[in-house]
């Protein structure tokens, strides 16, 4: 996408949210690119709403509940 160097001026944060997204925006001055907003090399996405909840449920699937009450895990913990 390209867009005027002025539309950034007013827009910073919605550009940003598109770039964090995943989107490339060429900004431009008088038609000519000066500069592109990007995400950073490396840099991890932002998870969507639906891969955080499988996430957890993956989670809770491995790990396997103890049947130690509040009052072990209390005294386990006071002993570091």
């Amino acid at each position: 996408m390209e867009i005027g160097i002025f539309v950034p001026k007013t827009h910073l944060s919605s550009l940003l949210d598109r770039v964090a997204k995943g989107e490339v925006i060429t900004i431009t001055k008088h038609g000519i690119p000066a500069a592109i907003l990007m995400p950073p090399q490396g840099a991890q996405r932002k998870l969507s709403h639906a891969e955080v909840v499988e996430g957890m449920q993956a989670l809770r699937r491995r790990v396997k509940a103890r049947k130690s009450g509040l009052r072990e895990m209390i005294q386990a913990g006071r002993r570091f």
